[in-house]
């Protein structure tokens, strides 16, 4: 009687085992997630545990299918995160709705996660930089780099890079105009100093320049680059000017060469053509990439842009950038708000535009065996970002569109098979 109780109680617990095996964990992406932000988290910590998943592009707002651990049902319950333990049956089937040739729809393993760095100045308030609150809200390992490290050749230990709002020109931000006097600006300047003195350089300019171009190598050798606000387009403007100087004698002690516009490189670039600097210290504004900004010109509450739609079988990576529950986003202004169309270069892809503007909000493209993606403005909470605002609370947020895209750029590199080698 025993033996058989034995048995029996050890056929019941295989038969557990069985079913538990056979079953697997969707997290829905669409209007029913609690937390969009922490589930990207979820699942890329998921990953990096060693697990495997799926990506179901344009399947309920971009889900992600996987493995059914207890550590991942646990998790994901302690973080409010909706998650749907199906059966193996269930999942095959979602699978093969989605791979159906008429439908939009496609599924992408998702395999090593991406070692991430953030580039962003030692003395950087945590709430100066939406990427790094992302990061933090959805619980995502990161590092932070700076000239410093760049220069060292750090950043062939990482394969995703994140940059800070910077002001890769040297010309502190332009914020000369209206925070020279400040403590904060006296003290940025006085660090860019120190750091361009310690390695060789007689200007801020000089060292940035060569950042610039120690990244724009790190993405021909298969880096993926991701920017906002002024991290996108002075990028661009260091690149044409590689070979002048635009800094204004106010900024750097000598004049800025003659007739710079006429002779600016855009062969050089990533994203940008036909542009000109502005070489005005009391003027704000870079270039003429960036949109004019008239906050009286649109009510906020109209100020949309929208995504564009991709074929998810045949242009994965852009559809994976645009994963969304909606596809019109609240807009956001930042020292760079958007990027005008005509300075867009042809081969780059438009992501998303503000219709009827003229105006490019999200832009992706190719360089080398690296990707870059630049995306305008500086949160996408918080409208009008002033310099010494409070923090955005995320937690306030949890299903934010314009903070999916920015979670979308750091695990779509899980996505890519061929990883780089260092």
């Amino acid at each position: 009687m025993i033996h058989k109780f034995i048995a029996a109680l050890s056929l019941l617990l295989l038969l557990t085992f069985s079913v538990q095996a056979q079953e697997r964990v969707i997290i829905p992406m669409d209007g029913s997630q609690t937390d969009h932000l922490k589930a990207y988290g979820v699942i890329f910590n998921h990953l990096a545990e060693g697990e495997t998943g799926q990506w179901l592009l344009n399947y309920r707002g971009g889900s992600f299918l996987t493995t059914a651990t207890s550590d991942i049902v646990r998790k994901s319950r302690v973080r409010n995160v909706r998650i749907d333990v199906i059966s193996e049956s269930e999942a095959n089937q979602i699978i093969n709705e989605v791979e159906q040739p008429n439908v939009n729809m496609s599924a992408v393993n998702l395999q090593t996660v991406p070692r991430i760095a953030v580039y962003t100045p030692p003395q950087a308030l945590p709430w100066d930089d939406a990427v790094t609150l992302a990061l933090d809200y959805a619980e995502v390992p990161y590092e932070t780099i700076y000239d410093e490290e760049v220069l060292n050749g750090d950043l062939e230990k990482y394969d995703w890079l994140h940059l800070h709002h910077e002001d890769f020109t040297g010309q502190f931000g332009k914020f000369y105009g209206m925070y020279r006097n400040s403590p904060w600006y006296i003290a940025e300047v006085s660090y860019l100093e120190s750091v361009a003195e310690q390695f060789g350089y007689q200007k801020v300019s000089d060292l940035k320049l060569d950042v610039v171009l120690e990244i724009k190598d790190y993405i021909g050798n298969g880096g993926f680059l991701f920017a906002m606000c002024s991290g996108t387009n002075t990028f661009d403007l260091a690149l044409a000017a590689e070979e002048l100087d635009i800094v204004p004698t106010e900024l750097d002690g000598d004049p800025v060469d003659s007739n710079v516009n006429e002779r600016l490189d855009y062969s050089n670039t990533l994203a940008f053509e036909n542009f000109s600097v502005n070489t005005d210290p009391y003027i704000y504004q870079h270039d003429n990439i960036d949109v004019e900004v008239d906050l009286n010109r649109i009510s906020e509450s109209l100020d949309y842009f929208s995504l564009f739609e991709f074929s998810a079988k045949w242009d994965p990576v852009p559809t994976m950038l645009t994963q969304n529950h909606v596809s019109s986003i609240p807009g956001f202004y930042g020292q760079t708000t958007a990027f005008q169309a005509d300075k867009v270069k042809s081969n780059v892809v438009v992501l998303a535009e503000s219709q009827g503007r003229d105006q490019v909000k999200y832009l992706h493209g190719n360089y080398g065996e690296g990707t870059f993606t630049f995306y305008a403005g500086h949160d996408p909470e918080d409208y009008t970002h002033h310099v010494g605002d409070p923090p955005t609370d995320l937690s306030l947020h949890t299903n934010s569109p314009g903070y999916r895209l920015i979670l979308n750029n750091i695990l779509f590199p899980a996505a890519e098979k061929k990883k780089r080698q260092t």
